[in-house]
């Protein structure tokens, strides 16, 4: 579970509780090198449930030519990705704006790529098929959305971390689960994507790539 800290927003005298997720910091390097690969130089990064804020800043700050969007649905999280970026100062970073991966309408029309991380097993199945269908809406023909967490994949062995975290994830709440890439693949055939790139991450996550194959 994350833990937080407390910190003034920049313009106001209020506090709010700026989270931190020692995960984020672990992995947004590795995430960061394999995204190099696979964004594009320019445009804008639309970023799925930004949980804390800290991947928006250091990715912001890691690709200054890219306009950082960061989204979430939660409003603790929301506030900590405000909290974060007010500290940052970083110019590419956008406000964050509330987005429902599940709804029929985003809150916005554009973007040159869609990064989700750690979102498909920790929310029901239709969080997922939204996220698929908004970024059909979004993306033109080649543009990618890129899938960041731990997935179930046939021949490869799952490590026991994963079927342990799996195992909790359905006690918590029977929607949420890790997902087989097959399923995750075929949905994305459905949406009018293709898998273009598997990259192997740290502790047993992978990075998937999907590619839009037709114009909105």
């Amino acid at each position: 579970m994350a833990g937080h800290s407390r910190t003034a927003r920049a313009g106001d005298r209020s506090l709010v509780v700026k989270r931190v997720a020692p995960a984020a910091t672990r992995n947004a390097g590795p995430v960061a090198e394999v995204l190099e690969l696979e964004l594009p130089v320019e445009g804008t990064v639309l970023e799925i449930a930004s949980g804390t804020g800290e991947h928006a800043v250091f990715m912001a700050r890691r690709f200054p030519r890219l306009v950082w969007q960061p989204t979430d649905l939660d409003g603790d999280n929301l506030a900590s990705i405000a909290a974060w970026r007010d500290e940052a100062d970083v110019p590419n970073l956008a406000p964050p704006i509330v987005l429902d991966a599940a709804a029929s309408v985003w809150p916005i029309r554009q973007a040159d790529a869609v990064f989700c991380c750690n979102m498909v097993h920790i929310s029901p199945w239709a969080a997922t098929e939204g996220l698929f269908a908004g970024a059909a809406r979004l993306l033109a023909k080649g543009q990618p959305l890129c899938l960041y967490g731990p997935f179930l994949e046939a021949g490869v062995e799952t490590a026991p971390s994963n079927l342990a975290f799996d195992r909790s994830l359905k006690e918590r709440d029977p929607r949420w689960g890790l997902r087989h890439l097959s399923q995750l693949d075929a949905l994305a055939q459905l949406k009018g994507f293709v898998p273009s790139a598997r990259h192997a991450m740290p502790a047993n996550n992978i990075m998937r790539i999907y590619r839009r194959t037709l114009a909105p």
